[in-house]
């Protein structure tokens, strides 16, 4: 006979499954295929092993390695549909410091799991639940001692596949290309607010808006380096706007100070090799550990300034970079509130692009009660995003042309002029 328990278990599950497939109609086939994670649970024992337990609608095909600096295990799955409860993977138990999940590519979820010291995988199993037909994947980790991980985190092989550029240039389309990055994604949530909101959601929502302003203009092409929540890489949003030629490149995120929370405003960044200050610096270190927060290897490749014409190039793009971010910071001054110092320079990754301009725009903190309300208003964002356009505007309207280098020589593409 079926409890009062197992009943309400098996709603939770049917219910987790319609909700995946009305996420799936979204997503197409794949993601109503998905595997739904509908709980989770850590337990840990006196004798230095952790576990953690995701319930699944079904079994998944799962990988695991080891990462260090910092220390962290990386699961790698098919795709899964989350619906776990939002406060999942935030307190400490045993080995496990705190982990995230999310979507990191096209059919492929990450699961990572932080360390509180050394500990290897010693046990992956899924096991069928007779009485409702759920999954329960389990993740056992066992402390071990540094030289032992090391090896592990050697023998690992995390990087992911190499991912063919997203955005790719319109051909016989002369209007400029402006490529919008929404902050983080995937298994790498951003700032989380006290109320538990996530940066990731809220500046894709933002940056959602932004593009479909600009579109309706009819002036420009407009691509975004992700189009849900899904892990892209750094030096891949870079790539993107690279490849495909864009001529304006804006990234969107919203930082958080738990320790200021009167802190508010918005600050407009543009890449340079020294911070305008210890804060920019210290920023930009945080955004720049992204790839390593969803378990990538984040080492920098060459270097993109190979020889004198590009060195020039870049000091070209970074006057167009710091026109457009004083341009900007004049709309939104009457429109939203800005930080005491709005136009900052640090080392942003996602900044370092020789031959498209670029800027990070930071709209307020997460910590502030205010800036979060705003953040998640409709009103608000209506208002902030056509402030945004007219500054694009008046940007290409200042601008009939915009160099690029190629192979040993600068490549020019034309741009047309706009009204005002």
């Amino acid at each position: 006979m079926l409890t009062r328990h197992h009943l309400i278990r098996s709603a939770f599950l049917f219910l987790a499954l319609i909700g995946a497939g009305a996420a799936g109609a979204q997503d197409g086939e794949r993601g109503r295929n998905a595997a739904v994670a509908i709980a989770a649970d850590v337990s840990a024992a006196a004798s230095g092993t952790t576990k953690l337990t995701i319930t699944l609608s079904k079994p998944v095909e799962a990988r695991a390695f080891v990462m260090e600096r910092p220390d962290r295990v990386v699961i790698d799955l098919a795709e899964v549909n989350f619906q776990l409860d939002p406060e999942s993977g935030r307190r400490r138990e045993g080995l496990i410091q705190s982990y995230r999940y999310g979507l990191f590519a096209p059919g492929r979820s990450r699961l990572v799991i932080d360390l509180t010291g050394p500990a290897t995988v010693t046990r992956t199993d899924a096991v069928a639940r007779p009485r409702d037909g759920a999954v329960l994947f389990t993740i056992e980790l066992q402390k071990t001692d540094r030289e032992s991980f090391r090896r592990a985190a050697v023998a690992s092989d995390p990087a992911p596949s190499q991912r063919k550029a997203a955005v790719q240039a319109d051909a016989g389309d002369s209007r400029p290309l402006i490529v919008i990055d929404a902050g983080h994604g995937g298994t790498d949530p951003g700032a989380i607010a006290a109320s538990g909101a996530f940066e990731k959601d809220i500046v894709f929502g933002f940056a959602q808006a932004l593009v479909k302003r600009l579109e309706a203009g009819g002036r420009y092409r407009v691509r975004m380096t992700r189009d849900r929540d899904v892990f892209v890489p750094l030096g891949d949003r870079v790539r993107l706007a690279r490849e495909a030629k864009a001529d304006l490149f804006v990234s969107i995120h919203a930082d958080s100070i738990s320790a200021a929370p009167q802190v508010r405003g918005a600050t407009i960044y543009t890449g340079s090799e020294k911070a305008t200050d210890v804060e920019s610096a210290r920023l930009a270190d945080r955004e720049n550990k992204a790839d390593a927060a969803a378990g990538t290897d984040s080492s920098e490749g060459p270097s993109d300034i190979a020889d004198i014409l590009q060195e020039l190039t870049l000091r070209e793009t970074r006057g167009f970079s710091s026109g457009f971010a004083r341009t900007l910071m004049g709309q939104l001054a009457p429109v939203m509130e800005l930080s005491t110092k709005p136009h900052r320079e640090a080392g942003f990754k996602v900044l370092r692009s020789p031959d498209v301009p670029s800027v990070l725009v930071e709209l307020g903190y997460l910590s502030s009660k205010r800036d979060l309300d705003l953040l998640q208003s409709e009103e608000w964002r209506e208002t902030v995003t056509g402030s945004m356009a007219k500054a694009i505007d008046l940007f290409f309207t200042n601008r009939a042309s915009l160099t690029r280098p190629g192979p040993g020589a600068r490549k020019a593409a034309s741009i047309a002029p706009v009204s005002p």
